[in-house]
C-alpha cells in the first residue's frame, strides 16, 4: 500500500495511558484523509476490523487486538462561519483536545474552558461526550464528520444523530468501531456564559478572590484543580475517572440516603440525581488501597492506577471488586467509563 504502511504485531503499551501490555495485529498512524482511506482499504483486504485509538487515555486493553489499530494525527482548525460574536468552528480529529481549548481561549472563542486539561484528541471527545465542572461537550457540538469503516464513505451526523447522553454517544453503541471520526464542528461564542457553580470550581475562584472571574480565570482554575487532584499518567499510569457517576431516580436516591446520610447529590434537569461515584468508593474503604500491581489513587477514589505490570484483565477484575463492594453496601451499580478492547474484554 503506497503512502501508508501498517506495522505488524505492534506493542500498544506506549499508546495507552494505563501502560497496559497488548499487541495489535497491525498498527498505523494516518496524517491525512487520503491516508485514512488507504488504511481502511488495507484493513478490508486483510479482513481485519479497525480500532480507532486517539491518545489511549480512555481505554482498557484487556488482551491482544486482532485488528488494525488506527491512530489519527490529522490537523486543522477552520472557521466556517461568523455571526455577530458567534463562531462555527471545524476541527480535525487528530488535534489535541487541551491544545484546542487553549487556542479557543486565546482567540476569543469561549465555552470550552471547563473542559481544559482533559487528555485525548478532538476525535475522541464526542465518543465519550466529555464533561467536567458542570459542562458537557455535547452542548457545543453542531455535528460530527466521519468515514464508514465498511466502505470509506463520508458521513455527517448532526447533534441529534449523535445520541449524546451522560458520558455516552452513538459512537459507543450502534456505531462503535463502524465509523472513524474525522472532524467535529463546534458552536462557540465570544460572550458565552461562564459556568462556575460546580462546588470545587466555585470554591477555588472564591479562595483566589475572583469575585468577577473572566473566562481565563475559569480556564486557569480548572487546570490548577485538575493538576492538584489527578495523577500524571506519565508518572502513575491511569485512565482518569474509571467509573461514571451514577444517575439515580428520585426513589432510588431516597433509598440511598437512608443507607448513606449526607451523600452529596447533583440534581439533574430530568429530575434524576447524580451521585459522586468517588464518594461511594471512598466510603467503602477503597481509596488508597493497593492490590498486587494495581490500586485506587490515594487522592482520587475514581482513579485506578497501574503500579507495575498489571494486565488489563487483572485491572478489570479489580474494578469489578470495587463495583461489587459499592453495590453490596449501597445498592448502587457502578458503570466503567473507559472503553474496553481485547480478547478478554
Amino acid at each position: 500500500m503506497s503512502g501508508v504502511t501498517p506495522q505488524r504485531n505492534v506493542s500498544l503499551r506506549s499508546f495507552n495511558t494505563l501502560g497496559l501490555e497488548s499487541r495489535a495485529a497491525a498498527f498505523v498512524t494516518v496524517q491525512s484523509d487520503s491516508g485514512l482511506l488507504q488504511a481502511l482499504r488495507w484493513a478490508e483486504q486483510q479482513k481485519l476490523p479497525v480500532v480507532p485509538m486517539g491518545e489511549g487515555s480512555n481505554v482498557v486493553l484487556a488482551g491482544d487486538l486482532e485488528a488494525l489499530v488506527l491512530r489519527q494525527q490529522t490537523k486543522g482548525r477552520e472557521v466556517l462561519a461568523r455571526d455577530g460574536d458567534s463562531v462555527l468552528l471545524r476541527v480535525a480529529a487528530g488535534e489535541g483536545w487541551h491544545d484546542l481549548v487553549g487556542w479557543c481561549l486565546a482567540t476569543g472563542y469561549h465555552g470550552l474552558e471547563n473542559l481544559a486539561l482533559i487528555p485525548g484528541t478532538v476525535g475522541a471527545a464526542p465518543v465519550q461526550n466529555i464533561g467536567a465542572y458542570g459542562v458537557e461537550l455535547a452542548s457545543m457540538i453542531r455535528c460530527v464528520h466521519a468515514r464508514s469503516v465498511v466502505d470509506g464513505s463520508l458521513m455527517r451526523l448532526d447533534h441529534g444523530q449523535c445520541e449524546f447522553g451522560y458520558r455516552d454517544s452513538v459512537f459507543k453503541h450502534r456505531l462503535k468501531d463502524d465509523v472513524i471520526i474525522t472532524a467535529v464542528e463546534f458552536e462557540l461564542t465570544a460572550s458565552a456564559r461562564m459556568n462556575i457553580e460546580y462546588p470545587s470550581l466555585k470554591q477555588y475562584l472564591h479562595d483566589q478572590c475572583r469575585q468577577k472571574p473572566t473566562h481565563r480565570d475559569v480556564y486557569e482554575a480548572v487546570v490548577s484543580i485538575r493538576r492538584a487532584r489527578l495523577p500524571d499518567p506519565q508518572l502513575e499510569p491511569n485512565a482518569g475517572s474509571f467509573f461514571k457517576n451514577p444517575v439515580l431516580s428520585e426513589r432510588s436516591f431516597e433509598a440511598l440516603k437512608r443507607l448513606a446520610p449526607g451523600v452529596p447529590v447533583f440534581p439533574q434537569a430530568s429530575g434524576e440525581m447524580k451521585i459522586p461515584a468517588g464518594w461511594l468508593i471512598d466510603r467503602c474503604g477503597w481509596k488508597g488501597r493497593r492490590q498486587k500491581n494495581q490500586g485506587v489513587h490515594s487522592e482520587h477514589a475514581l482513579v485506578l492506577v497501574n503500579y507495575g505490570n498489571s494486565s488489563g484483565a487483572d485491572l478489570l477484575a479489580f474494578a469489578a471488586e470495587i463495583s461489587e463492594s459499592v453495590e453490596r453496601t449501597y445498592g448502587v451499580a457502578l458503570e466503567i467509563e473507559p472503553r474496553r478492547y481485547g480478547q478478554s474484554a
